[in-house]
């Protein structure tokens, strides 16, 4: 192609535009980084032992409900179920809301918990499947198990809601552990201001190479497996990083499904969770927050870095391809329906920065990263492009992108440093590197068809995801 050429200017058009693009989001989440350091080092680590006691001893503490969808959770059922009981908080109740399974979830919940029939009825009203039965326990345990007709995960929160007694309700993943102290850390902001505060969200780590014995994460370790690992620094990146920035500036959009806390009249009043997206954890913070501020009513959803909850990620390529499928096309469902929120002042910094975040660096982002991949390659095999400029998107995409994973690893390791092995780190900091050559790239291209999927509104639920279940301690 000639260098000179109206074709040749477009695409070196094209691909500095695109250079500009990479390089604004990735020093953009610099910065978020940054903001996240300074938010964890200005905020303790832990409750104080005075006030976590006079926590446990309060007759004041809130009620919290913790509910758990489960589809299909045979092989971690048990352990999380404990889990979710040996919880250190004054007052908890667990809600186990079968999803129809096809497995022996319920058979298991039934035999290991000494389950009967209940004659609860649900106290709130939010449309969900059919319930068949409802069960309790014949110890003296603060278990209920909702057995109801296959939904899908946010029918089943709906579902969870109603048969809840608390005025708080955790919402979490049946395959996930709660650290022993997690309600403590993560009820703090509803102490701290009642009024205000709808919802909290906690950390999410991955249990994938940990030891777990009775449903207790017993020792920490990174995964055996480069596709878990790169996961790793993907959620330190997400929520040591994003999260906490995004909450110092009071634009928080996202509550993880794997562990969040709500007030249960604001969901009731909201409508509850839609059964109508893949994006539910999203959608509803989103929609609350309008709810809210339409009203001119205060409103604050907030991340707590103290609280951990152990989630199991995908440990196969299909497994993963459908989740981030599902997660980007929740994303633009939801930016999508709440568009109407966009640079209005009304709606605050969810509003007037949050939203247009997303939608710039988070929803059209990774198509538009991939594309400079496609232009990059395809103008230099061409000529139209020199080695010069094919560098730049490399140090802005590639070399950045290392930048930042490395230096979410350094965060984790100057605040909450879970990881203390120099094995472990030297593992997740030869991750930090390797993730950003085929593996960043792969998820732009499954990103940028979740985008795809989205926008067509054609590809609907979940899809089925597989589980290993805890693995037992190694002997």
């Amino acid at each position: 192609m000639d260098w000179y050429s109206p074709a040749a200017r477009v695409i070196r058009a094209v691909e500095f535009s695109l250079i500009y693009y990479v390089g604004a989001s990735n020093l953009f989440y610099m910065l978020m980084m940054t903001l996240g350091y300074f938010g964890l080092r200005g905020r303790g680590r832990d409750l104080p032992p005075a006030e976590k006691q006079a926590i446990l001893a309060s007759p004041l503490a809130p009620a919290i409900s913790v509910i758990a969808p489960a589809f299909n959770e045979a092989l971690s059922i048990r352990e999380s179920v404990r889990a979710q009981l040996g919880l250190q908080y004054p007052q908890h109740e667990v809600v186990v809301v079968n999803d129809g399974s096809t497995d022996d979830t319920l058979r298991i919940l039934i035999d290991e918990f000494r389950l009967y029939r209940s004659a609860r009825v649900p106290a709130g009203s939010l449309p969900s499947k059919p319930v068949r039965a409802v069960y309790e326990s014949r110890d003296p345990l603060r278990l209920l198990v909702v057995d109801k007709v296959n939904g899908g995960k946010a029918d089943s929160l709906n579902a969870g809601i109603n048969f809840a007694r608390s005025p708080l309700v955790a919402a979490v993943d049946s395959d996930s552990l709660l650290e022993r102290e997690a309600l403590l850390h993560i009820v703090r902001p509803f102490l701290e201001d009642p009024e205000r505060t709808l919802a909290t969200g906690g950390i999410i780590r991955v249990v994938n190479g940990c030891k777990v014995e009775h449903g207790d994460v017993t020792g920490i370790a990174v995964p055996p497996t480069f596709i878990a690992r790169v996961q790793v620094m993907e959620y330190l990146r997400a929520f040591l990083g994003g999260r906490v920035a995004f909450s110092l500036m009071d634009s928080m959009l996202m509550i993880s499904g794997a562990f969040g806390l709500f007030r249960r009249d604001a969901l009731l009043e909201a409508g509850g969770f839609d059964t109508g997206t893949v994006g539910e954890d999203m959608e509803i913070v989103v929609r609350m927050q309008r709810l809210w501020r339409d009203r001119g009513q205060p409103a604050r959803v907030l991340f707590v870095a103290e609280p951990v909850c152990w989630t199991e990620v995908p440990e196969s390529w299909k497994t993963l391809h459908k989740q981030r499928n599902r997660w980007q096309r929740g994303t633009v469902e939801t930016l999508i329906k709440h568009r109407g929120m966009f640079l209005r002042p009304r709606y605050g910094m969810p509003g007037m920065f949050a939203l247009p975040y997303f939608a710039v660096f988070e929803m059209f982002g990774p198509a538009l990263e991939f594309m400079g991949y496609v232009c990059t390659i395809a103008g230099w095999v061409l000529g139209v492009i020199d080695t010069r400029i094919a560098l730049l998107f490399g140090v802005v995409s590639v070399a950045l992108g290392m930048l930042l994973s490395v230096t979410a690893l350094v965060l984790e390791e100057f605040t909450t440093r879970r990881y203390t092995a120099p094995r472990d780190l030297g593992k997740l900091l030869l991750s930090a590197i390797m993730e950003n050559v085929g593996y960043r790239q792969l998820m732009c291209l499954w990103r940028t068809e979740g985008l795809i999927d989205g926008l067509r509104r054609k590809k609907k639920g979940w899809g089925k995801m597989e589980r290993r279940g805890f693995q037992p301690p190694a002997v």
